[in-house]
C-alpha cells in the first residue's frame, strides 16, 4: 500500500520501507508530524529514493541518512546529487545537510526490479529525462506509478516539440499503469486518450 505524505509543497510517498522524495530543507519537524499521523515510525523507513535532485525533492535526505536511512541512488543520478547545493547555499537560514553519496546503495534501473523485490516491493524504476536528466519514475506492479515532476500526459499536445516528454510517457504507458502519482498535483487515473496515440 502506498501512503502519500504531505508536509510541505511536495508529495512524498512511502511504501514498504521505501520513501520516495522528501520536501524542502527545513521541513523535518513537519515530516515527523506527518509520519506520526500516518502511524509510520522512522525505523520503518529503510531507503530513500529521489525522483530527481531538485531542492524541493531532496531537502531532508542528508538529515535522514544521518539517522541511518540509506539513500537508494540510481547510476544515472550520481553526477546530479549536488545539483541543489548552490541553491541551498543562497539560503543559509535553512538547515540543509548536504548529501553524502558515499554511503548510498547504488543500482542501475536495470537492477531495480531485483532490488525492489528483495525488499518486498513488486515493481521497477525507470529513467525519465523530460523534466530533469536525473529523473526517475517508480512503476509498481499493482498499477500505481510515482512520476515526480513529469508533466501530465494530457499536456503533451501543448509540448509539440518535446520528444523527451513523449518518450517518457511512451515508456510509462508500456507498464499499463492505472494511477499516476505526481509530486505537486493530486493522483490521477491513467486513461487511454487521444494524446497517447500520437506518441511516436
Amino acid at each position: 500500500m502506498i501512503t502519500r505524505l504531505r508536509y510541505g509543497k511536495t508529495n512524498t510517498f512511502f511504501v514498504n520501507g521505501l520513501l520516495i522524495d522528501t520536501d524542502y530543507a527545513g521541513t523535518l519537524p513537519a515530516f515527523y508530524q506527518e509520519i506520526k499521523r500516518n502511524h509510520i515510525l522512522l525505523s520503518d523507513i529503510r531507503y530513500i529514493l529521489a525522483t530527481h535532485y531538485h531542492p524541493d525533492h531532496i531537502g531532508l535526505i542528508g538529515e535522514l541518512t544521518d539517522m541511518g536511512i540509506t539513500l537508494l541512488l540510481l547510476r544515472h543520478q550520481i553526477r546530479h546529487v549536488h545539483y541543489s547545493d548552490p541553491i541551498f547555499s543562497r539560503t543559509p537560514h535553512l538547515p540543509y545537510k548536504p548529501i553524502d553519496e558515499s554511503k548510498a546503495t547504488i543500482i542501475s534501473c536495470q537492477e531495480s526490479r531485483g532490488f525492489l523485490n528483495r525488499i518486498g516491493i513488486q515493481g521497477e524504476i525507470i529513467a525519465t529525462a523530460s523534466h530533469s536528466q536525473d529523473g526517475a519514475a517508480v512503476l509498481f506492479d499493482d498499477g500505481n506509478c510515482c512520476v515526480g515532476d513529469v508533466e501530465p500526459i494530457e499536456w503533451i499536445d501543448a509540448y509539440e516539440k518535446n520528444q523527451k516528454l513523449k518518450d517518457d510517457w511512451k515508456r510509462i504507458a508500456s507498464y499499463h499503469p492505472t494511477t499516476i502519482r505526481y509530486s505537486h498535483i493530486p493522483a490521477q487515473p491513467f486513461k487511454e486518450n487521444p494524446f497517447l496515440s500520437n506518441i511516436t
